[in-house]
């Protein structure tokens, strides 16, 4: 059984760019981490830090959703 909320990468932050001649360089940073909700099909605007904190918070609206499920 898949978990209605996973822990995905984040969307890279463009943090600046260059010129050299004809091309442009842009330097990315990293997103951190979202939520994906797979039931809804959408990433939940809440970013992370670490994927530890993803983990911990996905571990506690999965527990959520599965209770409000049962009751």
């Amino acid at each position: 059984m898949v978990s209605r909320f996973v822990v995905v990468p984040g969307i890279p932050i463009e943090t600046g760019s260059a010129r050299n001649g004809a091309r442009y360089y842009s330097s990315m940073a990293s997103g951190g981490f979202d939520i994906y909700d797979n039931q809804e099909k959408y990433r939940l605007r809440l970013s992370y830090s670490t994927r530890a904190q993803a983990e911990a918070e996905c571990e506690k609206k999965n527990a959520e959703q599965l209770f409000s499920s049962i009751g």
